[in-house]
């Protein structure tokens, strides 16, 4: 009585805090303090020479990164470059096995010094000593297994310049969080890039992206609405079958 009285108050605890949830708007993460908002604010990698010479009133054909031709690509520290996730992967999986074993075993004693024919007197009508023992087994098995997946994503994010490794290759970070009614739903990418895949336009897809950790997903009235009841799963947990 005690585990059912301690379980329903949990979970009419948990309905609360529910209701209360369902009751306010999914606020937005703020912009500022992540990794992101520092990789901008604090000092990065000191300015090239051309960038230095444009800002002192060089040509306008130098190759600074703030010139007409020059290089405008994430390559610093607090940069910011666009990556483009294009996700179209479609996997198919079909294995199938069986497996047949038969034996038998055999043991008869049709003479043994006489033995046999003088145990054969005393047993019981048809029971005899010349097939003493025998044994028959079989086994069969088979399986089948079928996996088929096909998840298809296109999406645009931000990223920032977040560190540049020893080696040049440089870590980015993105989010994104956008809310409609009451529903938020958050984009996430972080890996490692080369430079030199970052294209023209200051951009690079995510089959570029060592290390890449996407996450796609949301939270708020529907989110709740599709997740399992705490009861539910409470239940789930703790039965054995």
């Amino acid at each position: 009585m005690k585990l059912v009285a301690t379980l329903a108050a949990v979970t009419l605890l948990g309905a609360c805090g529910e209701i209360r949830t369902a009751q306010q708007v999914s606020r937005l993460s703020p912009s500022t303090g992540g990794a992101e908002h520092l990789a901008m604010v604090q000092p990065g990698e000191p300015e090239d020479v051309d960038a230095a010479r444009y800002r002192n009133g060089s040509s306008l054909w130098n190759g600074g990164r703030r010139s007409l031709l020059g290089d405008r690509r994430a390559l610093l520290r607090g940069d910011i470059m666009t990556v483009v996730v294009e996700i179209d992967e479609k996997a198919e999986f079909s294995n199938s096995s069986s497996r047949n074993r038969s034996g038998s075993e055999n043991l008869s004693i049709p003479s043994l010094l006489g033995i046999p024919q003088r145990i054969d007197a005393i047993l019981p009508t048809g029971a005899t000593l010349d097939a003493a023992v025998g044994l028959n087994s079989s086994s069969a098995s088979a399986g089948d297994g079928a996996i088929r997946r096909n998840e298809k994503l296109t999406l645009r994010v931000a990223a920032t310049v977040t560190e540049v490794l020893p080696n040049g290759v440089l870590r980015i970070r993105g989010s994104q969080e956008v809310r409609v009614n009451f529903e938020v739903r958050e984009l996430l990418v972080e890996g490692y890039v080369r430079p030199e895949d970052i294209s023209r336009q200051n951009e690079i897809t995510s089959d570029k992206i060592a290390s890449a950790r996407i996450s796609y997903g949301g939270r708020g009235m529907i989110s709740q609405v599709q997740a399992p009841r705490k009861g539910q799963q409470v239940v789930d947990q703790i039965l054995p079958f």
